[in-house]
């Protein structure tokens, strides 16, 4: 084989191993966004603002709480008519008040027939207006023994652009 023919061979050699190189480069630079992007949409779902002072002082307006919810992308995290006790701090649909609210459980009445939860912000004289029934339950406020798992005063820049 000639020398050139020996040089070229060299070099389209070259070539294709930066093609295999950048290739895998770009492959694990695609992962590791998409990785980034299913870690994102998994821990928004864990979180919610605290909106309201009713909760001070376990927590605060702009505080932002993690949750376990009842159910994430098909997924069941906890039932909440078997895995909510008193003193569990919950998010739940309230019929009196257009956005979730986050109160805590301070007792269970049976109401013909039916579980319900009654529901008080930590801050507040009175008790939510209505019973809470398990199916209002969406989220339960994650502790660490018996420390709610919060991040503090993050939570203003979402109630910002929201106008709250």
């Amino acid at each position: 084989m000639s020398k050139k023919r020996k040089n070229r061979a060299k070099k389209r050699k070259s070539q294709e191993d930066r093609q295999q190189k950048d290739t895998k480069y770009i492959t694990k630079e695609i992962l590791s966004y998409a990785a980034i992007l299913i870690l994102a949409l998994i821990l928004s779902a864990h979180l919610s603002v605290v909106v309201s002072g009713s909760m001070e002082p376990s927590f605060y307006r702009g505080d932002i709480v993690a949750t376990e919810n009842v159910n994430t992308y098909g997924i069941q995290e906890f039932n909440p008519n078997t895995d909510v006790n008193i003193g569990d701090v919950v998010v739940y649909d309230a019929t009196w008040y257009d956005e979730p609210v986050i109160h805590r459980v301070i007792d269970t009445q049976q109401i013909n027939g039916s579980k319900y939860y009654i529901i008080k912000g930590d801050n507040n004289q009175v008790q939510d207006p209505y019973p809470v029934s398990p199916s209002q339950i969406k989220s339960k406020v994650l502790k660490i023994g018996d420390s709610l798992v919060i991040i503090p005063k993050l939570g203003y820049i979402t109630l910002f652009f929201r106008g709250l």
